[in-house]
């Protein structure tokens, strides 16, 4: 890998691993397109870990207070009922799914996961989803003629049950063209939280799965063509530039519908799926051997 393939897949990361559109589709497709190989699962998982630093500087405040009220309820019982405390355990929670099935499926991920007719299949299915849970966050929010505004929940109300469920949809992820953001925030609208509610708890719970999946695949970097070089210097670019769209996608969500990514999304699948099957792309491009 050059070291410019690597700014721009650092780049593309940054991009997209806030936004509902799946970061590592992006990653594939770019270097697709390009005719560049596949970086792989190693080098997407690590480069996360540049854009998850940047999750940990920007809610570095709520962060600390978590990790210090969940450590000091370990010894004091009546701490345990603090929503600081309980977020700890949520967030701990929350990342079992991603964790068991991520060793389950390693080989899928490593292999069929990564086919360019999957994702494109995601990328659509994925937007009808999001596009449902949307509207009926919309509809309870603006409430109608004939419907009144309904109450939306917050993360102080995020239970135990919520927090698993919501730790459901983040191991979808684990499949290109989901979108960790997209999954989760579709699940947390389902729920019934606000935006901002499902966008938070989105970002928090993906720190342990993100960091955890970069350290597990840290013994495959270095090898084939992407080098330890350009791979850290894409995880750099992407912690720049995802702090940036973080602090822009924060501000979108509290006025702004999803729709915008939706329509990418749809748009960016049916695409693909024509350029497989029309042939001018293989579903396999870049993939070693290919």
């Amino acid at each position: 890998m050059s070291w410019f393939e690597s700014f721009i897949l650092g780049l593309v990361q940054g991009l997209t691993e806030f936004l509902p559109i799946s970061s590592s589709a992006h990653l594939r497709l770019t270097a697709a397109f390009a005719g560049w190989n596949d970086p792989g699962p190693a080098f997407t998982a690590i480069t996360q870990i540049g854009t998850e630093a940047a999750v940990i500087i920007y809610f570095r405040k709520d962060i600390a207070r978590i990790v210090s009220a969940w450590c000091r309820s370990l010894f004091n019982k009546q701490l345990r009922g603090d929503h600081d405390a309980k977020m700890g355990w949520l967030v701990i929670v929350g990342s079992i799914p991603i964790g068991m099935l991520g060793l389950t499926l390693q080989d899928a991920i490593d292999g069929p996961f990564r086919d360019l007719r999957l994702i494109a299949t995601t990328l659509v299915v994925l937007g009808i989803v999001l596009a449902i849970a949307d509207r009926l966050a919309a509809r309870d929010e603006t409430g109608g003629r004939h419907r009144a505004v309904k109450h939306r929940k917050g993360l102080d109300e995020l239970t135990t049950r919520d927090g698993l469920l919501y730790g459901i949809c983040q191991a979808m992820a684990l499949v290109p063209g989901v979108s960790r953001s997209g999954a989760t925030i579709s699940g947390g609208l389902f729920l019934g939280y606000t935006r901002e509610a499902a966008a938070r708890y989105s970002f928090l719970l993906a720190i342990p799965a993100v960091l955890a999946s970069g350290a597990f695949e840290l013994k495959d970097a270095g090898q084939g063509h992407v080098s330890w070089g350009p791979t850290i210097f894409a995880t750099v670019i992407a912690f720049v530039v995802g702090y940036a769209v973080i602090a822009w996608f924060m501000r979108f969500i509290s006025t702004k519908s999803f729709m915008p990514f939706v329509y990418y999304r749809v748009l960016l699948g049916l695409v693909l799926f024509a350029l497989v099957g029309f042939d001018v792309l293989s579903p396999h491009a870049g993939e070693s051997g290919d």
